[in-house]
């Protein structure tokens, strides 16, 4: 059977937006805008698959060239001119568009078709000499960076010559005879730098700008970006070509970018940025300083309504924040692109709780518009309010939040010091894509230019990062390094600043902090403010759909108190080694210290009281719900001091200490090569005799004592890093001694669950066995990342980590996200064969991947009973929870 033959070209009436993963986000949006019947200009679009077969074979495919120019003679015969004619000429732009959005990260060339001939008839066609040199100089400068990889630097050099020497602040400032030098500057520059002439042929540049298109998908900052963003490698970018219509023709013209919703606040209305005379690049880089949109409204009322008209069918039909850009020529406007828009965190859930309340969308869809990474930004702390404070500046809110750093003014300089461990702040005149490394490594963005619909803003919201933009007030010099307010303020690089993203304020210094007002609604569960209620409404509906419990990783009563109000459905991990530091330490060196079996049974009743005590504050905490105690689990040397500095202490000393030099023993004694993979765990209980017992009967006696206050303690006794099932047997029978003498004691009916933790392969591996005595699996999943990848955590990560992620090695740390393809098999592999064993066999996960977003999904879908992680992250892990849930019914409804 003879496949259809490949079509590698659609015009825009042929697609649809479901297609955008071979039409690209930006082709797709084309081509529903003209099926609406919007004012698209018309055009056609290149597919993602020509792409990926020039990216894999360095040439495009055969069909390619007929199948564009059939496509390039349906739009002349629409537009009734041919693409670069002398006297009226077809100009069109060809833009990137890969089937998720990457803001700037890829190429755009517009005004293709310009050359030496059809810029003189453009102007003469126009009546607009000035316009005509000022599209050709764009071209000019836009292929030679893109097209010939000709240092961008260089033209804009050229350009604030030109500037100086009429003394005016923009490109906006020169007439058509300084444009027409610089264009020929352009030229001499392209010459001078390539080795070739500018091509005259408009085909030529066509063709040679959807090369450059193909090629900017694995351009540097394309691939940081994704790679920052998750976004597969292999998906390839479109390549949209569209009749130009343009907002540079005078007071008549202009171009912008609308939202539907505030897309910093979410807030309802219609907003944006409006720059006349402009092309659209100029609202986006911020070379000139756009106004709000309700400008347009002024200076040309009929496209302003027009243009809401569109903005509300667009919104109506994607029933989401929609982000278009427009053009005005000569009062005709002209949609050019919608897409669904980059968002805060805070309109991200505003946004969705408010279509839900519209009836736009139902309650499980509003679930899925929202994330559990988005929620944890809005729990950080922002800066306290103090009226008396003196702003070092003022500019536009583009992405809310709080953060401190130390001032650079470069790229490079942020990467570099952000990879030392410092806190930094980019500071720019304007971003660019160049810009992307060094914002993904600062903790805010300041910039003296731009607005919310700017490059810097655009980037910073999609990312989380806080930012401020247009702060007109500031002079930002990158040669020295330094920045100066309008009442002479100079600020260096290295000094240190805060930034106020919610309020669009910069301040001398570093501000202190208080908990957000989401963080502090969250414990309280309620709140009346916008924001409050979506996140309130967005976490019930999660909670009435999940079926993942989450539980809290928490050692104190207090910590045990705040998971509760956090929404925490019991304790998955109470670690008691953390119980023996601080003034307890001493406790701890007496047992390890003792001579005889008599000296260990003093030292071990004695850390029996505050263990018990313990117990009862976090069981009394979690009242009636289950708290997962681990026995020890850390080697005993971790709670000696360290072996260097006690040898030197000893070796110094005219007199040494007898204790110390019992302590030197000691640590000489229990030194491992290998401490993680050495005496910890169950093998320490099994080695030191009365070490389990002292615990479990700590345990057991707290739950007799929250029975007699009339408590619902529901402990459970977790053994920790068991090998064997003969290891776990042993371990077990000792706690069952102890549970069966306490109840004894007391009277009281003493029922703890004991189970284990599987963070080893060997247990992962033969989990059926150790089903047979187990009532429970936790799984521990940072111990079986190590030991399953063969490394030591914290030596890694400061060692090879960054290059493994560089090559993408690693799409991300295997401890930040499961590796579900090695650790994630193994859970599955041991869920499994442990219900063979018990069906109601309880599993759950302790590890800090209990709190990551996309680990949770995977724990959904490898049937776990429950997540455990810090307090913290508990409002994140229930509505990724309940994200999960939803995701895996679609999954199933869909085959």
């Amino acid at each position: 059977m003879t496949s259809a033959p490949t079509q590698y070209v659609y015009g825009f009436a042929e697609g649809n937006r479901e297609m955008a993963g071979l039409l690209g986000g930006k082709g797709a949006g084309l081509a529903e805008m003209t099926r609406l019947g919007l004012p698209v200009p018309p055009g056609f679009t290149v597919t993602t698959e020509a792409c990926k077969v020039y990216l894999a074979t360095g040439d495009e495919p055969s069909e390619l060239g007929i199948e564009t120019a059939r496509a390039l003679a349906a739009l002349e015969r629409t537009m009734g001119r041919t693409l670069g004619q002398p006297d009226d000429p077809l100009l069109v732009s060809v833009r990137s568009g890969a089937r998720f959005s990457m803001p700037g990260m890829m190429e755009t060339i517009l005004d293709i078709g310009l050359n030496d001939d059809s810029v003189i008839g453009l102007a003469k066609t126009s009546g607009q000499e000035r316009f005509a040199w000022d599209s050709y100089r764009r071209l000019v400068q836009m292929f030679g960076r893109t097209v010939l990889g000709v240092d961008g630097d260089l033209f804009e050099q050229a350009i604030a010559e030109h500037r100086a020497q009429r003394a005016v602040t923009d490109d906006h400032g020169l007439d058509a005879s300084e444009l027409a030098l610089l264009t020929e500057e352009f030229k001499a520059l392209i010459r001078r730098e390539t080795g070739e002439e500018f091509p005259q042929d408009p085909v030529e540049q066509l063709y040679r700008a959807i090369r450059a298109v193909f090629d900017s998908w694995n351009g540097d900052r394309a691939r940081i970006y994704r790679h920052r963003e998750r976004i597969p490698d292999d998906l390839g970018t479109a390549v949209n070509i569209q009749a130009m219509v343009f907002g540079n023709l005078g007071p008549d013209s202009g171009t912008g970018v609308a939202f539907t919703r505030d897309p910093a606040t979410g807030a309802p209305g219609i907003y944006g940025d409006y720059l006349s005379d402009a092309q659209g690049e100029d609202v986006v880089a911020g070379v000139r300083d756009a106004e709000p949109l309700d400008r347009l409204k002024i200076l040309d009322p009929r496209s302003y309504d027009r243009l809401g008209e569109h903005l509300r069918t667009l919104e109506g039909h994607y029933r989401d924040l929609c982000d278009v850009e427009f053009t005005v020529e000569r009062g005709r406007l002209w949609i050019l692109q919608t897409r669904v828009g980059q968002r805060t965190a805070e309109a991200a859930f505003r946004i969705a709780h408010d279509l839900r309340e519209e009836r736009a969308i139902t309650a499980d869809e509003a679930l899925m518009r929202v994330d559990g990474t988005e929620l944890t930004r809005l729990m950080f702390p922002r800066f306290e309010a103090h009226p008396t404070d003196v702003p070092l500046a003022l500019g536009v809110p583009a992405s809310p939040g709080a953060a401190v750093g130390a001032v650079v003014f470069d790229s490079e300089t942020a990467v570099r010091r952000a990879a030392t461990g410092e806190s930094v702040v980019l500071v720019r005149r304007e971003t660019t894509p160049d810009d992307l490394p060094g914002m993904i490594a600062a903790q805010a963005v300041l910039t003296s230019r731009g607005g919310k619909t700017s490059h810097a803003a655009v980037v910073a919201r999609g990312m989380g990062k806080v930012c401020v933009c247009g702060s007109e007030s500031l002079t930002v010099d990158t040669v020295a390094r330094q920045l100066t307010t309008s009442s002479g303020v100079v600020v260096r690089e290295g000094d240190t600043v805060s930034v106020d993203g919610t309020a669009g304020t910069v301040h001398l210094g570093a501000l202190p902090l208080t908990a957000s007002d989401v963080g502090c609604a969250l414990e309280t569960g309620t709140g009346t403010a916008p924001l409050i209620e979506a996140v309130l409404g967005a976490l019930a509906q999660a909670d009435s759909v999940r079926r993942l419990e989450v539980r809290a990783n928490a050692d104190t009563p207090e910590d045990a108190e705040r998971a509760r109000r956090l929404g925490a459905q019991g304790i998955g991990l109470c670690r008691t080694e953390h119980m023996f530091l601080g003034t307890r330490r001493a406790l701890v060196e007496a047992m390890i210290l003792a001579r005889d079996d008599t000296a260990r049974t003093q030292a071990l009743d004695a850390l029996l009281p505050p263990q018990r005590t313990d117990f009862t504050g976090i069981l009394k905490a979690m009242d009636g719900l289950p708290v997962t105690i681990r026995l020890l689990d850390p080697p005993l040397h971790e709670f000696l001091p360290d072996r260097t500095e006690l040898a030197v202490r000893v070796a110094s000393a005219v007199h040494p200490d007898v204790h110390d030099r019992e302590l030197l023993a000691a640590v000489e004694r229990m030194h491992e090569q290998n401490p993680m993979l050495g005496l910890r765990g169950v093998r320490l209980g099994l080695a030191v005799p009365g070490l389990v017992a002292m615990q479990v009967r700590a345990v057991a006696e707290a739950v007799v004592q929250r029975l007699r206050d009339g408590g619902r303690p529901r402990a459970e006794i977790m053994i920790p890093l068991v090998g064997t099932v003969e290891e776990l047997r042993l371990a077990r029978a000792e706690a069952e001694r102890v549970l069966a003498d306490v109840a004894a004691e007391s009277g009281q009916v003493v029922d703890c669950p004991i189970g284990t933790m599987i963070e080893l392969p060997r247990a992962a591996l033969t989990a059926g066995r150790i089903a047979e005595v187990a009532d429970f699996f936790s799984f521990g999943t940072n111990d079986l990342t190590q030991t399953t990848w063969g490394l030591s955590r914290d030596d890694a990560e400061a060692s090879f980590f960054p290059l493994y992620l560089k090559k993408g090695i690693f799409a991300v740390s295997p401890f930040e996200t499961l590796d579900q393809e090695g650790v994630g098999r193994l859970v599955e592999l041991a869920v499994e064969a442990g219900r063979a064993v018990k069906p109601q066999l309880e599993t759950g996960v302790c590890g800090e991947h209990g709190g990551d977003p996309e680990s949770i999904h995977f724990f959904h879908r490898a049937g776990l009973d429950y997540v455990s992680c810090s307090p913290f992250r508990i409002p994140a892990a229930r509505l990724e929870a309940g994200r999960a849930a939803l995701t895996a019914t679609e999954t199933s409804d869909s085959r």
